[in-house]
């Protein structure tokens, strides 16, 4: 991609989810879905009208449908299931520990409402934790796209995946920007920009922001370059450390505490390999509030802007 940047429409990216989760319902006569009373939340109702057969609705019961799910794919199943991020990882963390991670069973946990964007439901549903806990989960693998093309990609790309996986996606619509048919590979980062001043990593819905962050810096004279990390875990190093060596300094931008997260991630491998300066744009150490998501993004400096000085704040460091 190259400057200025655009977007075809504004979608969310939960109903990304719910477009791939359909074809492949179609596609895939092995995938089924488990829902936790969230169906409509979730997108999850066409695949529901359409293979009532391969739906499960468990109620508000997270822990059981984790455990279900767990049980379905001894079966050859590859079950997916869906409610917002903090019943999918924070209420049911011993669950998957124990029933999905431990012994490797494919289940696709797919998690929406994640983060601040969740907006005016307030801190107790905006979970800004969860990436760091599943990434922490040995043999689990950790998503978190920036778009509705991207959510579809990866959505579908996950059920050919053998194994555990973390999808994160949201409620607000953003800026759809990636293209329609794109190939997702797990593991593997999207260079948006190139630059030589100054990398920035983002994901999720940082990743537009990042883009625009890059357009303010050019007009300041700042060569950004942008790269996509969609996959957290398992992380693209080489793409960080080959960006980092020729930039020299570094920015993560994420919609998640800035503990435990992608910046920590991307710290642990620059500390060890390139040791050069990084800045975070992430939530410091506090919980969130009720507010429109942009109001809630602008204050804790999630903005834009806040990568525009978190770049320069690293170019000042080289």
């Amino acid at each position: 991609m190259t400057a200025p940047f655009t977007y075809t429409d504004q979608q969310d990216t939960r109903s990304g989810f719910g477009a791939g989760l359909l074809e492949l319902g179609r596609k895939n006569p092995e995938v089924v879905a488990l829902c936790a009373d969230l169906t409509g939340s979730l997108k999850m109702d066409a695949f529901e009208k359409e293979f009532p057969e391969r739906f499960f609705q468990v109620g508000i019961a997270e822990a059981n449908m984790i455990g279900i799910a767990a049980g379905m794919t001894i079966g050859g199943r590859i079950p997916f299931t869906g409610t917002f991020a903090n019943f999918s990882t924070g209420r049911v963390y011993d669950q998957i520990r124990q029933s999905v991670a431990y012994s490797g069973k494919n289940v696709k946990i797919c998690a929406s409402h994640a983060g601040l964007t969740l907006g005016e439901d307030g801190a107790t549903h905006q979970i800004l934790e969860d990436i760091g806990l599943m990434k922490m989960l040995p043999h689990m693998v950790v998503i978190n796209p920036c778009d509705f093309n991207q959510t579809k990609a990866a959505t579908l790309a996950i059920a050919e995946y053998e194994g555990p996986v973390y999808l994160r996606f949201g409620r607000p619509k953003v800026p759809n920007f990636t293209p329609a048919d794109q190939k997702f590979e797990i593991g593997k980062a999207v260079l948006l920009k190139e630059g030589k001043d100054v990398s920035i990593f983002a994901t999720g819905h940082l990743v537009w922001k990042a883009l625009k962050a890059a357009e303010a810096l050019m007009e300041k004279g700042i060569d950004a370059e942008v790269i996509n990390i969609h996959t957290i875990k398992p992380l693209d190093e080489a793409a960080v450390l080959a960006s980092v060596s020729k930039t020299g300094c570094a920015v993560s931008a994420e919609e998640h505490q800035r503990h435990g997260g992608l910046g920590d991630s991307i710290a642990q491998v620059l500390s060890m390999k390139l040791p050069k300066p990084l800045e975070y744009v992430a939530v410091n150490d506090s919980f969130g509030e009720s507010g429109t998501p942009e109001e809630l993004m602008v204050k804790y400096g999630l903005d834009t802007s806040d990568i525009v000085k978190a770049a320069e704040a690293s170019i000042a460091r080289k």
